[in-house]
């Protein structure tokens, strides 16, 4: 797996950064990779059209999904 250097980062920023993984129970390396990828993960964007995307591909198929709303109705009306 790849590696980054990040140089020059401000000492309270690194602080902080400790501050956060030491909470949560972690290196600063590992709470640094938790962030990265959380925040390098796909945009809303992407994922509404993937979204759209297999919707369409279900009512291809023939498949629909009920509405939920009227499931939690029948539910709480048992």
């Amino acid at each position: 797996m790849p590696d980054v250097l990040i140089r020059n980062i401000d000492e309270k920023t690194l602080d902080n950064l400790k501050k956060i993984a030491e909470r949560n129970k972690r290196s600063l390396q590992v709470e640094l990779k938790s962030i990265l990828e959380v925040h390098a993960k796909a945009d809303i964007d992407e994922t509404v059209d993937r979204v759209k995307e297999i919707l369409e591909e279900y009512r291809a198929e023939g498949r629909y999904f009920s509405d939920s709303v009227d499931d939690i109705r029948e539910i709480r009306n048992r």
